[in-house]
């Protein structure tokens, strides 16, 4: 009776819209879109690891901007927000440009300029990509006498697969840096810009390109933007827990042991609160089994090469190390340390800092990740 009373659990769904309207459990981050919406700032990016609901995150920019009011009914933002103003929103996916080469991400590229190009037309003028960018952003703003909204989900995926190859990574990176470029040079047509990653740009030498960005990646603000905190667990999540105890024969208390040591422990500023891994949350509740979903859930390619290229090993992973903010803005290509790649990857986490030395410590950040190393990364 009380499985039937809980909320689907959208795994895998990562459209807002599809949420809300498919009554999903939707745990309520709208208050730092209104936050965002009306900051300081117009152009923001955000660092999270994988399946931390950055696609859910920019999905719901999306609702916000293009004015559906329906869809936020009963969540923190209807109270924060008055206007509601349609904005035309331009909203890119650089997920689907993994594994290519110059010729497939330009094609890919072109495929999803050319969608909107049949909304707000084309100028014959404007061939290269860059251009064909600062004309549909030109002509949305001048058609709708509106501002233009930009989204840009996973920036930087078609560069991750090459980051240790020498040969294809400056090429790519060319091809990326000439699509960016108009975010920068079209600021009187633009509302609001975010986009989200894995690497700052200046890890792929494209600082020039997208200078103008505000990085909220380690900002206390938005420490818990993505994933699940404690306290959201425990308001939102209630009925899950119960129903997870029941399934595993344990008291509440010791689920919510269970689940703090396998999926809790992520920091993504200091002070933080705690942050779950949200994927492998969600899949604990739906399967009723403490499992390791988000390791399971695939090693990317460019960890194990980037493993490989500093000699370290998985079992070498964590053991509290030591690294400055400056250390996480190191060229690609100059990285005397893998640390950063392995914060943001998800793999290990910030621990603490001391304000006198300016120094962070990063450990693994739970159970799943520490066991995972071990089991599935030796192999490789």
């Amino acid at each position: 009776m009380e499985q039937q009373q809980l909320k689907r659990c959208p795994i895998g769904v990562q459209t807002f819209e599809k949420v809300i309207e498919g009554n999903y459990l939707y745990i309520d981050k709208t208050e730092y879109i209104y936050r965002m919406a009306y900051g300081a700032s117009n152009y923001y990016f955000l660092s999270r690891p994988r399946r931390f609901g950055k696609s859910l995150l920019v999905s719901t920019l999306h609702s916000y901007f293009a004015g559906k009011k329906e869809l936020f009914k009963g969540l923190a933002i209807e109270k924060l927000e008055n206007e509601w103003t349609e904005y035309p929103v331009l909203h890119f996916d650089m997920s689907r440009a993994k594994h290519v080469d110059k010729e497939t991400l330009e094609s890919m590229l072109n495929f999803q300029l050319s969608g909107y190009e049949q909304i707000y037309g084309k100028s014959e003028e404007a061939v290269k990509l860059n251009d064909r960018m600062t004309s549909l952003i030109m002509r949305a703003c001048e058609q709708t006498g509106r501002q233009v909204v930009v989204l840009i989900d996973e920036y930087d995926a078609p560069l991750l697969d090459v980051m240790h190859e020498e040969e294809n990574l400056p090429v790519l990176r060319n091809v990326m840096h000439n699509f960016y470029s108009p975010l920068k040079a079209c600021d009187p047509y633009l509302r609001f810009v975010f986009l989200t990653g894995f690497t700052k740009f200046a890890q792929l030498s494209m600082s020039g390109t997208l200078n103008n960005m505000t990085n909220i990646s380690m900002d206390e603000p938005y420490a818990a933007v993505c994933g699940i905190t404690k306290e959201e667990m425990l308001e939102q999540m209630a009925g899950y827990i119960e129903h997870l105890a029941i399934s595993q024969e344990m008291t509440k208390e010791e689920t919510l042991l269970k689940l703090k040591e396998k999926y809790d422990g992520y920091h993504f500023t200091w002070p933080s609160p705690d942050i779950y891994n949200p994927f492998s949350l969600l899949n604990a509740f739906v399967n009723d089994e403490l499992n390791s979903y988000w390791f399971g859930s695939g090693t990317p390619t460019y960890l194990v090469e980037m493993l490989r290229k500093f000699h370290v090993l998985p079992s070498e992973v964590g053991h509290s190390l030591q690294a400055m903010a400056s250390d996480f803005d190191a060229p690609t290509e100059t990285m005397e340390s893998i640390v950063p790649l392995l914060y943001q990857s998800g793999y290990i986490t910030i621990k603490d800092y001391d304000k006198l030395t300016e120094l962070y410590t990063l450990d693994i950040p739970n159970r799943e990740i520490r066991v995972g190393l071990m089991q599935s990364l030796l192999p490789n």
